[in-house]
């Protein structure tokens, strides 16, 4: 029975390395998209958009091996929690990447050398680093089974709410050129799209508090706004 547990615990902690790897590659999805953004560079995009099947095999993988895990032994109550989790993570990582697979199909829309402005383009960049900072204290707080840190992420999300609010305002403020209007609206559904991989980040670390305590609860209302 002790080979059996011990297995058992092998097996979940390699699936738990699998799970958080695959926030790694969110967070490669994620630099190659805001630098794409950035540079209007369509080619990198279509990048962003095929490499996607990495994290939908990750997802994949790290599902089906939850469930042959399950299939040899009945885990105890805290062991079936970082199962749950695990489950919950992996489907969070795959939304981010299916994230910044709709901010990728969006710059064609965008047009060759568009209309840009300035006051926009540098909260989306904000966004983007406020995003890829809570994509990996995500990470961390799960992998230390941490909730002070996982908690953490609220505070950052709230300045993701924040700036997308201020470009949404901005885009309906704009002007009534229609160009620059239809490149604000595109801008403001990338911002929606960022704003939703914050809100994947602050699940994850509602699981974190799942896993230590065994009580879920969700942080804040920041994580499902209603704006």
């Amino acid at each position: 029975m002790t080979g059996t547990r011990q297995h058992f615990q092998q097996e979940l902690h390699g699936l738990e390395t699998q799970a958080l790897g695959a926030l790694d590659l969110v967070v490669s999805a994620l630099d190659r998209t805001m630098e794409a953004l950035h540079h209007q560079d369509i080619e990198l995009a279509s990048i962003v958009i095929l490499d996607d099947d990495r994290l939908d095999g990750r997802y994949l993988e790290v599902h089906q091996g939850v469930l042959s895990l399950l299939a040899l032994q009945a885990p105890v109550a805290s062991d079936l929690r970082t199962v749950a989790a695990l489950l919950h993570v992996i489907k969070h990582a795959e939304r981010m990447g299916d994230q910044c697979v709709n901010i990728a199909k969006m710059l064609p829309l965008s047009g060759h050398e568009p209309p840009t402005d300035e006051q926009t383009l540098d909260k989306i960049e904000q966004m983007g680093r406020l995003v890829r900072s809570e994509v990996e204290q995500a990470k961390q707080a799960f992998s230390l089974r941490d909730v002070d840190l996982a908690e953490d992420l609220v505070r950052q999300d709230e300045q993701v709410n924040c700036l997308n609010r201020e470009i949404f305002r901005r885009a309906v403020e704009i002007g009534t050129d229609t160009d620059r209007r239809e490149w604000a609206m595109t801008m403001m559904l990338v911002s929606r799209a960022l704003e939703r991989i914050g809100d994947n980040a602050v699940d994850i670390g509602e699981q974190v508090a799942f896993v230590v305590t065994g009580l879920f609860r969700e942080f804040s209302d920041a994580s499902h706004p209603a704006h």
